[in-house]
């Protein structure tokens, strides 16, 4: 599980399979698939055909929040949040070898988390963002590095970051950096995520 540049698809995108092709060219590692407004009917074929060109490429794809589109997809993984499914519960459906991540906000959310059932924490957000509008406050790097620390699993940050970010991301301790608009809004999809993945790499 490679998380140094996740690429979280922006909600509602258009010719979603061109964009998801183009960050991976550029050297996303691995790919969530969020979508707030399409149903799991839609979501499952456009599921499968990511998982089977993301494949050839050894590139993961994860769903959010859909546990029925991960399980009829053959998606690698899971991601939940503080609001969604019990990670316990998570992982009792998607069974033991799928991976399976958490946002986390806060290092009380780490608290109770039972050892051995998530493979990663999303941390954050670092900044305020407009790709969830919902989110909690944000938390800095500073706030980064704390739950970076008490994470007992590899953290991927994310909120508001992009280009710039990559050495202050790295310096918290987190393992990646995840992005959405910094690659989905970009007029260049593949070159945005080649010049992150190249900046994770340098700093």
């Amino acid at each position: 599980m490679n998380l140094s540049l996740y690429f979280v698809t922006p909600d509602g995108a258009e010719d979603l399979e061109q964009l998801v092709a183009a960050a991976v060219r550029g050297g996303a590692t691995l790919v969530q698939l969020r979508d707030k407004h399409r149903s799991d009917a839609e979501l499952i074929p456009l599921a499968r055909r990511l998982v089977a060109a993301l494949e050839a490429q050894g590139v993961p794809l994860i769903v959010n929040d859909r546990i029925e589109v991960v399980l009829a997809s053959g998606a690698a993984g899971l991601h939940v949040g503080q609001g969604d499914l019990g990670v316990a519960e998570a992982r009792r459906r998607i069974g033991p070898d799928r991976l399976l991540g958490l946002s986390v906000e806060a290092p009380e959310h780490l608290e109770a988390l039972p050892l051995g059932v998530i493979d990663y924490v999303g941390a954050g957000p670092v900044r305020a963002t407009a790709s969830k509008p919902d989110h909690a406050p944000p938390i800095g790097f500073e706030g980064l590095a704390r739950l970076v620390a008490a994470a007992p699993v590899p953290a991927v940050a994310i909120g508001g970051l992009g280009a710039g970010d990559a050495r202050a991301v790295k310096a918290a301790g987190a393992a990646g950096m995840a992005v959405v608009s910094a690659i989905g809004a970009a007029a260049d999809p593949e070159a945005a995520a080649r010049a992150l993945a190249l900046e994770w790499g340098r700093a």
